[in-house]
């Protein structure tokens, strides 16, 4: 059966190749080793660079995923131990390149990036492409001092920044900011054999009271970056995976030191239609020996919280489901319990009713024998006085007859 046929009744899976060999590296590769045939592949597959080539869309789409893998720890582990099955790609970040949405889909995606959804965006291949070739203009920019200026959407602003021994050991900060909070990205480029720019480092900008800002820092220890789009799309369906995760967009940085000499730096346009308005200064630390000193102990907390909450998570998940086990059984239970009282009032209810309807039946043949007791009582209340009383009914009887006689007897001894 063929790739892209399907089984009946079911729909086939997408045929996904191993992230390390579609990005063409081992197992045991660095991140910096990942990153670099990343952007290689990236470069080579770019549909600015293959137009009318959709195989090569899809390869650019393929190392681009494979990418998203293997560039996050967390997603890298959980792939190594258990394969695609532990990676949420409905929730994966997907970057997609301005350059090439067309003015409908640019518009939709200000709008996304306007209400809050985090749209992640690669950089155009025409300037990693100049950058590598060595034909880009590069601007000086002295440590302690600051430029301003305005770039085109989707075009970069070059800057060389020359340290010395002093400064590379004390420790050297580059930033950018906007007032007028533009959306750009901060780029890092390391010199190659070619002559030409690789890049190195990128960090997008992120709004930070009224201004957008980002910034890089080489301190001779590791530093790390915070990346808060990190699989944004996925937590934001569950506000408690957010929690959880919200420590593991802390990355370590590829570079944490520079080495005496010139590195280059440069301001790329991330805006969807106008130019980003930016200033961008380069820094030495040694004043700010404290302040690093804080940084890194900060930072070193919050990796000891973060393997905490990777544990706690654990048991956190295991309490929540055996309280939905307990919750689930209590409503079960009172179901039970409501459907035994139920029933048993059920019951007292057909007795009370049962025991009415005998009851007056019962009191209808009480009230009948009352009644004849009442008439056989009152017969007998009739009978007794002649039964108690016959003496006195005879003598009343005899008195009056007696009485008559006399007063006859009375009226004809009066006629005598």
């Amino acid at each position: 059966m063929g790739s892209g046929s399907k089984l009946e009744g079911t729909s086939a899976l997408p045929i996904r190749r191993d992230p390390y060999e579609v990005l063409c590296v081992s197992r045991d590769s660095s991140d910096q080793e990942i990153k670099t045939a990343y952007r290689k592949l990236a470069l080579k597959y770019h549909p600015d660079k293959n137009t009318n080539n959709p195989e090569a869309a899809e390869q650019f789409k393929e190392v681009a995923f494979s990418y998203g893998i293997l560039s996050d720890p967390e997603k890298r582990r959980q792939y190594d131990n258990a394969g695609f099955e532990a990676i949420d790609a409905e929730g994966m970040d997907m970057e997609i390149d301005l350059s090439n949405l067309g003015t409908v889909n640019t518009m939709f995606a200000a709008l996304f990036s306007k209400l809050g959804v985090p749209i992640k965006t690669t950089i155009s291949a025409n300037v990693l492409e100049e950058a590598l070739n060595g034909t880009v203009t590069v601007r000086p920019l002295p440590i302690g001092t600051s430029v301003s200026g305005k770039v085109e959407k989707q075009c970069a602003h070059f800057f060389g920044v020359t340290i010395n021994e002093q400064q590379a050991d004390a420790g050297i900060v580059v930033r950018v900011t906007s007032t007028a909070q533009s959306k750009f990205k901060l780029l890092y480029f390391e010199q190659d054999a070619n002559a030409g720019y690789g890049l190195a480092l990128q960090e997008d900008s992120e709004k930070t009271g009224k201004i957008t800002s980002a910034g890089m820092y080489f301190l001779h220890f590791q530093v790390y970056r915070m990346d808060s789009t990190l699989n944004a799309l996925a937590m934001a369906k569950d506000p408690e995976a957010a929690f959880f995760k919200r420590l593991e967009g802390l990355q370590p940085c590829e570079v944490s030191e520079l080495k005496a000499g010139t590195h280059i730096f440069a301001v790329y346009g991330d805006n969807f239609f106008k130019t980003a308005t930016y200033t961008i200064e380069a820094l030495c630390v040694g004043s700010y020996e404290d302040t690093t000193h804080k940084l890194r102990e900060i930072e070193a907390q919050i990796l000891r919280k973060r393997n905490e909450l990777r544990q706690f998570e654990t048991e956190y998940r295991k309490a929540l489901a055996r309280f939905q086990e307990v919750t689930n059984r209590y409503t079960q239970e009172k179901q039970s319990v409501d459907e035994l009282l139920k029933q048993r009032d059920s019951i007292h209810s057909s007795f009370t009713v049962t025991r009415t309807a005998n009851n007056a039946v019962g009191s209808s043949g009480v009230s009948n024998g009352s009644s004849s007791s009442k008439t056989l009582g009152e017969d007998s209340k009739a009978e007794s006085p002649m039964e108690d009383g016959g003496s006195d009914g005879k003598d009343k009887s005899a008195k009056k007859k007696w009485f008559n006689l006399n007063l006859k007897g009375s009226a004809s001894d009066k006629k005598l």
